[in-house]
């Protein structure tokens, strides 16, 4: 029987970070099934989702000890099951503004207060190309239910960003 397991792993950023964490799964008879890897800071963060059998778990479990103890990682495993087939349709939010502080927390609350799940979220700090203001772009995720009225969310959502000056975009993602 297969299990699934959820795997976060941070440390210190140097070259072979990705190298070590699958060739513990790959040497345990796992495989990754979805990742996200990136740096943030002068730390490496990796989100995975490692599928095996019982005894791949078990072998896991030793693989990223090891791990942890020769290349100072802090890993963390957990079982999960599969996720459910969506109903929803995912749109793409877009988002970029001038800096500032709340604008995540805005984002998550504007569609957390309509009961709309966020799939994805990425963010990142830049320099504008012409004038070196600090900007900040979001790239979300949101699952749409085929229930809701999606002409008025767009319209609700356009009229949030303008009240907090941010330009954005959502649209259905392409499949």
């Amino acid at each position: 029987m297969e299990k699934l397991l959820a795997v976060t792993a941070i440390g210190p950023d140097r070259a072979g970070v990705v190298r070590d964490l699958s060739q513990a799964v790959t040497s345990a008879g796992g495989s990754i099934r979805e990742s996200r890897m990136i740096a943030l800071g002068s730390e490496f963060a990796v989100l995975m989702l490692v599928s095996g059998n019982w005894h791949t778990v078990t072998k896991l479990q030793s693989a990223f000890q090891a791990l942890q103890q020769q290349s100072g990682l802090i890993v963390t495993v957990r079982e999960t099951r599969p996720r459910p087939v969506a109903t929803a349709a995912p749109y793409l939010v877009d988002v970029v503004t001038l800096d500032h502080d709340g604008i995540v927390f805005g984002l998550s609350n504007f569609f957390a207060s309509r009961g709309l799940e966020i799939a994805e979220v990425s963010t990142r700090r830049y320099n504008a190309a012409h004038t070196g203001s600090l900007m900040f772009g979001v790239q979300m995720t949101v699952n749409v239910p085929g229930t809701a009225h999606v002409a008025t969310l767009r319209d609700e959502f356009l009229e949030y960003c303008d009240e907090q000056n941010l330009d954005a975009v959502i649209e259905p993602a392409q499949r």
